[in-house]
């Protein structure tokens, strides 16, 4: 992939490619033992910066909604695909899928992802996620109660009594490891497409970066970056 100097002038205005980590999306990001960004989308950072040739700056947020809000201190994000999202950034193609789930208390009367929406059922759900965005266009009669961050999104639940929980689904299954007596409802209520994105307005960054991508999933980086960080719960989207 050789960038333009349109291109690179997008994607690295300060001369470096600063590029939005959200750590509270365990699928793409955490941090290795010796506290370094790891993970698919740093992976996937680190190689635009090399094709680039220019360094990467990380920049850290802890939930999805924050990127979108931090909008102006990065260049490159690895967010999933949504409408609202998309009146502000520009997308690439998938490169991952991501199941959102439901989970709910073991004796919970609800056994099935139809039950869910019902005047009553209040739905616990991290704020600004991609499936609070869904969840909040598609559930005509549940509530949705908002937590700040995905790790705090289980706690809420148990503490005021909710009736289910949604999220991706490695982070359901860890704490439903975590807090016993709860159960994932059987298959999943949406398919979270996660793409690279760059602020509306950089044209050339954005067919740059859509090319980058379709190259990083066709030539195996993708999925060889899943194995090298243990991603389970998620697959790679198609070329």
């Amino acid at each position: 992939m050789g960038a333009s100097p349109a291109a690179l002038a997008d994607l690295a205005p300060t001369g470096g490619l600063r590029a939005a980590i959200n750590f509270d999306n365990p699928v793409l990001a955490g941090r290795n033992a010796a506290g370094e960004p790891s993970g698919v989308s740093v992976d996937l950072s680190r190689e635009l910066a090399r094709r680039l040739g220019v360094a990467v700056q990380f920049v850290p947020f802890h939930s999805a909604g924050k990127v979108v809000e931090g909008l102006a201190s990065w260049d490159v994000c690895f967010l999933a695909i949504d409408p609202k999202r998309a009146t502000l950034i520009d997308f690439t193609e998938p490169y991952v899928v991501i199941e959102g789930v439901y989970m709910v208390a073991e004796d919970s009367p609800i056994r099935s992802n139809e039950e869910v929406d019902r005047t009553g059922v209040r739905v616990a759900v991290c704020a600004g996620s991609a499936y609070d965005l869904y969840l909040s266009r598609e559930l005509k009669h549940a509530s949705m109660v908002r937590a700040p961050t995905a790790g705090e999104v289980a706690p809420m639940f148990l503490e005021r009594k909710l009736e289910v929980v949604a999220g991706v689904r490695p982070q359901l299954e860890a704490d439903a490891r975590r807090f016993p007596g709860l159960r994932l409802l059987p298959g999943r209520f949406m398919a979270i497409n996660q793409a690279m994105g760059t602020p509306r307005g950089r044209g050339a960054g954005a067919r740059c970066l859509r090319e980058f991508i379709e190259q990083m999933k066709a030539s195996g980086f993708v999925a060889e970056s899943f194995v090298r960080n243990g991603v389970t719960g998620a697959s790679v989207a198609l070329p």
